[in-house]
Formats: C-alpha cells, structure tokens, sequence
C-alpha cells in the first residue's frame, strides 16, 4: 500500500490548521497533555524509520535490516519489540523450520504515517534552511 498526501490548493498553515482541532479536556496543565506522547515516538529515531519502511507490507527482519541500513541487529530487535508494545506493528510468527517471522503495521502504525508523511514534507521544504543555519556555510563542501 502507498500512502500519498493530497496536495490542497492554499498554503499549510499549521497554526490555522490546528485552531479547528479540538480536544477533549485532560488535566489542569499543559504538562499532562496526551500529546505527549509523540514525545516518547520520536525518541528513537529508529522507530519512524522502522515504520515508514513497512508503509508498504510485511517484511521479515533481514528484509527490514537491508531497507533500512545502518541498524544493528540489536537496536531493530530492541525498536521492534518496542513498537509491538506500543501496538504500532504486529508481529506474524508462521510454523516453519526454520521459523518465519514478518512485522506489519497495525492500524495505529498506519495512522502514524500521516504525521512522518508531514514531517518529511516539512524537511524537504526547510532543511536545507536549517542544516544550513546549525552547520553553516555551503552544504555542498
């Protein structure tokens, strides 16, 4: 499956946009906010990741390790147990010898798409701009 986002005729405005969402209440404080919980997601940058190269389908471990690239075999066992736990994937055990396993999004990883779709959007339009500002001089040296 591939998940495209729909290009909108004005501009994105973050701040308009997220004046008509409205939340249930949650607390007394700003601090006790559900959405703190994207927090503890982009905490370990493996795990968008891990879920944006299952976008697609289910994959088996050394699939996933040879997409991704530069994960060790500990840290993708560690961020998927994770993400298992966090009911974002599931993981598929078939009876075979040797044994099989694929991970695949559940419907909360798929929902989390949007929000890695958006981000990336957002880093093709201003990371030049903010590589730039934190390393500065010309990015192509």
């Amino acid at each position: 499956m591939t998940i495209q986002m729909e290009a909108v005729a004005a501009e994105p405005d973050p701040i308009r946009d997220a004046a008509v969402v409205e939340f249930a209440p949650y607390g007394d404080r700003e601090s006790d906010c559900p959405a703190r919980l994207i927090l503890d997601l982009f905490d370990n940058s493996w795990l968008m990741v891990i879920a944006y190269t299952l976008r697609d389908g289910p994959l088996r471990p050394v699939e996933l390790r040879r997409e991704i690239g530069g994960i060790s075999q500990k840290m993708l066992t560690q961020t998927l147990r994770r993400m298992e736990r966090m009911a974002l994937i599931e993981r598929h055990r078939y009876p075979a010898a040797p044994p099989r396993v694929e991970y695949s999004l559940t419907a909360a990883g798929q929902d989390l798409l949007i929000p890695i779709l958006a981000l990336g959007a957002w880093v093709d339009r201003h990371g030049d701009t903010v590589r730039s500002a934190m390393f500065g001089g010309d990015l192509n040296d």
